[in-house]
């Protein structure tokens, strides 16, 4: 079974686009399985327990149920903060094959200010990582 992880944000038009990418690729719904996360904010963290399960965040039920929809497995794990090392700790923990990241469009000069989330993901990840853009309308 090839494992990817999904990390989403809070936008539905990127959980979407990784949605669909995971769903179009070869034998998505015998041969791969998915695990969602989605790194909570510092205030989602320190929230009690009921209020923090990532079961509760919009675009990871939008994600879960487009893949169980055409049959793909799918596990929910919750990261931490920073999100690049809390989506690397998932990774890690569940033995991705493959990470496909969602990417905000940022000017260069965005990126070298304020880094991005994908770039430090690329870089470090023992998996290939694909960043997934928009579905074109």
């Amino acid at each position: 079974m090839y494992r990817i992880l999904l990390p989403v944000d809070d936008d539905e038009d990127r959980a979407r686009a990784q949605a669909a990418f995971v769903a179009g690729l070869p034998a998505a719904d015998s041969d791969i399985s998915v695990v969602v996360t989605h790194t909570l904010t510092s205030a989602e963290a320190d929230a009690p327990e009921e209020l923090r399960n990532v079961e509760r965040v919009d675009t990871v039920k939008l994600v879960r149920d487009a893949l169980d929809e055409r049959g793909i497995t799918v596990e929910l794990a919750e990261a931490r903060h920073p999100p690049a090392e809390g989506i690397l700790d998932i990774a890690a923990e569940f033995e991705v094959d493959h990470v496909a990241m969602g990417s905000r469009q940022r000017s260069p000069a965005g990126k070298a200010i304020f880094g991005s989330v994908a770039q430090q993901v690329i870089l470090k990840a023992d998996v290939p990582v694909t960043v997934v853009g928009p579905t074109p309308d």
